[in-house]
């Protein structure tokens, strides 16, 4: 990972294959403070409490998780990162990402920074991936 986490320079991740890159950055000034997520043109957000939250409910869990990431108005499969990350029982009540229409993919796209900082280890394969706490 390159970047220190902000608008001016952002980190710079990869997916979990290692087939696409792309950027994050910390928006605390953004109500709520919000992790924004650049993938080409396109800007996702997600509440930026996500990254304590994941590492805490990993941390909890335990063992490997697969991150089942899938765009919103898709199904996310039951007992993955992407289906915790909309989910009425989480910390927030809900999804994670902040505009509608783009909430999904949390399970593509914030693993890999909680990889980055040190808080989770990451399956790097074509399809299928998994990831659990440090």
């Amino acid at each position: 990972m390159s970047g220190s986490g902000t608008r001016d320079d952002p980190w710079v991740l990869k997916t979990p294959p290692g087939t696409s890159e792309y950027q994050m950055y910390r928006d605390e000034d953004a109500d709520p403070p919000a992790l924004v997520c650049v993938v080409g043109k396109t800007r996702l957000g997600y509440r930026l409490r996500c990254i304590e939250d994941l590492h805490a409910m990993l941390t909890e869990h335990g063992d490997w998780m697969p991150l089942g990431a899938a765009d919103e108005n898709k199904p996310a499969a039951e007992g993955t990162v992407e289906a915790w990350g909309r989910s009425e029982s989480n910390p927030v009540g809900g999804f994670y990402g902040t505009k509608k229409g783009l909430r999904g993919r949390f399970g593509m796209y914030v693993p890999p920074l909680l990889e980055a900082l040190g808080l989770a280890e990451l399956e790097h394969n074509p399809r299928n991936n998994r990831m659990r706490a440090r």
